[in-house]
């Protein structure tokens, strides 16, 4: 067996940078070898997989369980970023092995992309009506300001069936989980269960009532309310950042080279290059394991570094793990990418003559900390030209 090399970057770090500069780590991380060692958030080792063949192994992985129970002994949940465990809470984020598959069963139907197109329309309508209201308050605009928050959250909540006139209460208690005020975040998640209890209204018409009659009996209410939890919030801390490096990208784009490309790939190179989430959310081993010739010890934190296996120069062509892979691919990734092409259509289609206010290179990402990705601190816009 041998030790895995220690880090010489903390990957984990608050930066703020050029949109177009790379994160400092990536790289290092690639060239310290396969699986990486450093220093955990909350503490102690966690070793990082930075080779795409590796990651997909490890991804499928029996031995490498999602579930908070596993975490290392110690670790602050708070610090750390932990949802609860499986027994406390099932959710398709932290459930391994039968249970996940019973979640899993009652979820995917639900997000397939032939279910997701039935919304194209509606997600196509709202896009172009919050971009002209944006647009109608005249001059510069910032988009990171309100737009990519409200935009993801009004499709998934319509998509759930949540009234959309909650949706201020949606863009509230998301932000409020960011709070370091255990209080606050108390209050977002009381507020997510009001969410969650208005789209489970008897008359109301979405996947919330749906999930409710296709997950195990087992599930308690409350339960139920915490998966819908999941999905309103994770839908908006996932596509907000997305959003706001799609628009810089259209918007800088020049309009011959724009023409040339799809939809579809101007998409997929903004969620390879700037993928929702830089790491996978946190893995655990259920048991020693070896993995790639590093003896790891049971409890040991894994992750896969998605952002630096996306943007590897010698990575060779094909999927890539923006949404993940295997058992625990993203539920929402259908729903995401609808999403994202309705921006780049309604952009070319209604604000042809829409730039950006500042150049493209003042533009500045701030890295999160944590597991977190980064997000653009401003988009100053011109929708009108």
């Amino acid at each position: 067996m041998t030790v895995a090399p220690d880090a010489t970057v903390d990957p984990f770090a608050v930066t703020t940078r050029r949109i177009d500069e790379p994160h400092p780590a990536r790289a290092v991380l690639r060239a310290a070898g396969p699986i990486v060692r450093a220093e955990a958030p909350a503490g102690g080792p966690v070793w990082i997989i930075t080779d795409d063949v590796l990651a997909r192994e490890a991804l499928v992985h029996p031995g490498i369980v999602k579930d908070p129970a596993y975490a290392p002994a110690g670790w602050d949940p708070r610090i750390a970023g932990l949802e609860p465990t499986a027994a406390d809470q099932p959710s398709l984020t932290t459930s391994d092995g039968p249970a996940h598959t019973l979640l899993r069963r009652a979820h995917a139907p639900l997000f397939t992309a032939r279910r997701m197109s039935e919304y194209t329309e509606r997600i196509t309508a709202f896009a172009r009506d919050q971009l002209t209201a944006v647009a109608g308050t005249g001059g510069t605009v910032d988009l990171m300001a309100d737009f990519t928050t409200r935009f993801p959250l009004t499709v998934v909540c319509d998509v759930l069936g949540v009234p959309l006139d909650r949706i201020d209460q949606a863009i509230a208690a998301c932000r409020r989980m960011h709070s370091d005020d255990p209080a606050e975040v108390g209050r977002a998640m009381a507020a997510f269960g009001d969410l969650a209890t208005a789209a489970l209204e008897d008359g109301r018409h979405g996947l919330a009532a749906e999930l409710r009659e296709r997950v195990p009996d087992e599930i308690t209410e409350t339960q139920l309310h915490y998966l819908l939890f999941t999905l309103i919030y994770a839908g908006q801390l996932t596509t907000d950042p997305s959003l706001g490096f799609l628009l810089a990208h259209v918007l800088n784009a020049d309009p011959a080279a724009a023409e040339e490309a799809t939809v579809e790939e101007v998409v997929r190179d903004i969620l390879r290059d700037h993928s929702p989430a830089p790491f996978t959310l946190w893995r655990f081993a259920a048991a020693d394991l070896d993995l790639a010739g590093v003896r790891l010890p049971a409890r040991s934190p894994i992750l896969i570094d998605i952002q630096g296996v996306n943007t590897d120069p010698g990575r060779t062509i094909g999927p890539d793990l923006a949404f993940g892979a295997g058992p625990h691919y993203c539920t929402g990734a259908h729903l995401a990418q609808l999403e994202l092409r309705a921006i780049v259509e309604v952009l070319r289609t209604d604000f042809p003559d829409a730039r950006l206010a500042v150049p493209y290179a003042e533009l500045r990402q701030r890295d999160l900390g944590g597991i977190q990705g980064s997000r653009l601190t401003a988009l100053p816009v011109r929708l009108k030209g």
